[in-house]
């Protein structure tokens, strides 16, 4: 039975609804009873606005997530433009720092105080080919430039090598770390006294050798290039820096270490002397 009687209630409360909509509709386009309808409005107001709010409470996340569903693709788009806008920026200023390094070290191998006069060939370094006592380079000149075996090789901060061979538009240098190069260098204060630096691999320090005990030497003290040895080297080019020195009673000779001016694991820019007296 309660089955049958709740749809019955039902339908009448919807037409009772129905019914006093028309009544106020009509009343309301009449213009009669202004104060009830408003009350009746103010009264439906208050009882559907806790529906209403539920509603929005409902519907407005679900809104958002929508509307962030559909731009989120959008939005994905833009940083990944922005990422790759930062990343050219960021190659960019690379590009422009290394330019810079560059016309830096070139700029101060045209104003080598120690190889003023002296022909040169500016060149790049190519390659790197290092053992544990070999240490060469390559440049990108060769004969066609006026490179030839003998040659030295400097950098903006001293002495790097000897070329030791050829091609028409490739050279080999072999660097003052190699273990077969020596260079007679002078040191001391009025750059009198001679000793020989040899080198004993890549990324060592060379061994100073025919120092007399008890020189007075200090760390930092600076080798240079003698002008001896049948003039292989121009003189007075920076070639190595003290770092340790040593000696017992019973030596014949200062145990000195001492590292390469030049900075042979950065080499990008060098200079070919067309030093007069090489071979």
């Amino acid at each position: 039975m309660a089955r049958t009687r709740r749809p019955r209630r039902t339908r009448l409360t919807i037409g009772l609804l129905i019914l006093a909509s028309i009544t106020i509709i009509t009343l309301d386009y009449r213009g009669d009873a202004h104060g009830t309808i408003s009350s009746l409005k103010n009264a439906a107001s208050d009882a559907f606005s806790p529906v209403q709010r539920g509603v929005d409470d409902i519907t407005h996340p679900i809104g958002s997530f929508l509307a962030g569903a559909v731009n989120g693709g959008e939005i994905e788009q833009e940083n990944a433009k922005l990422r790759q806008q930062v990343g050219n920026l960021q190659s960019q200023l690379l590009a422009h720092q290394a330019t810079a390094n560059a016309l830096k070290s070139l700029q101060k191998l045209d104003h080598l105080r120690w190889a003023q006069g002296i022909p040169r060939v500016a060149a790049q370094v190519v390659s790197l080919n290092s053992s544990n006592f070999a240490a060469t380079v390559e440049l990108n000149v060769g004969a066609r430039n006026g490179v030839a075996a003998g040659m030295p090789v400097v950098g903006s901060a001293g002495l790097v090598g000897r070329v030791t061979s050829t091609s028409s538009t490739r050279c080999t240098v072999t660097l003052i770390t190699d273990a077969g190069s020596a260079v007679g260098v002078r040191y001391g204060a009025a750059s009198l006294d001679l000793a020989l630096a040899q080198g004993d691999g890549i990324g060592k320090n060379l061994d100073v050798t025919y120092v007399s005990p008890g020189t007075a030497l200090h760390k930092g003290e600076v080798l240079t290039t003698s002008g001896l040895q049948n003039g292989i080297y121009p003189p007075l080019i920076p070639v190595a820096r003290i770092r340790s020195f040593s000696s017992s009673a019973s030596a014949t000779s200062e145990t000195v270490s001492a590292a390469p001016a030049a900075d042979l694991a950065q080499l990008q820019y060098v200079d070919v002397l067309q030093w007069p007296a090489a071979g």
